[in-house]
């Protein structure tokens, strides 16, 4: 079996940190996303996936993936990518538009798979209120949403996983995607569902 990366696309708060958090813990490799943004203690815990640089710095590096998302660079190195592929039996990376997927599959192509975090807008508006976003704030992340198409990015993709419940069951079922689950015996079986 080839080497695999699995990038993850979403709108904001679908949960793609959320899932590269919990299986990065799992010790599955994670290509680091570089960006020029800064978090502030709203979203501290994207500090320990993100990695931020000044934007004389980011404009110094070797880029596969390089876009902008709301006046931020957002990239993944060519050196982490091939280090990723080349080394690692399954990575994940996270994407900020279609524009990065289509990137990747430039490189990369049959042994890249695409997963689309799908959220409803009342989970969305809840996620951001819970995260201490003011009104104007989430006006502007669904005003900008609308106007990328973010919602309808699941068209491009290879899979969707609606993350509208717990963190746990959209983690199992990306898990299943990748292949990282294991059949049991079928009298194994019978004896869980009795």
């Amino acid at each position: 079996m080839a080497n695999k990366i699995y990038a993850f696309l979403g709108p904001h708060t679908s949960g793609k940190s959320t899932m590269a958090t919990q299986l990065l813990s799992m010790g599955i490799n994670y290509i680091p996303t570089v960006t020029t943004r800064v978090f502030d203690d709203r979203y501290a815990y994207k500090r320990k996936i993100y990695k931020t640089v000044k934007a004389d710095e980011y404009n110094k590096e070797k880029f596969i993936v390089n876009n902008t998302y709301q006046a931020n660079s957002y990239g993944l190195r060519k050196s982490d990518v091939l280090d990723a592929y080349q080394n690692h039996k399954i990575s994940i990376a996270i994407m900020h538009d279609v524009a990065g997927i289509k990137q990747l599959q430039k490189f990369i192509n049959q042994d890249l798979i695409s997963i689309f975090l799908m959220i409803d807008d009342e989970i969305f508006v809840d996620r951001m209120l819970r995260a201490g976003c003011s009104n104007d704030e989430i006006r502007y992340y669904v005003e900008t949403a609308d106007e990328t198409g973010e919602f309808e990015h699941w068209r491009d993709v290879d899979f969707v996983v609606k993350n509208t419940s717990t963190a746990r069951v959209a983690l199992e079922q990306i898990l299943a995607i990748m292949g990282l689950v294991t059949l049991v015996p079928q009298a194994d079986f019978d004896n869980l569902v009795k």
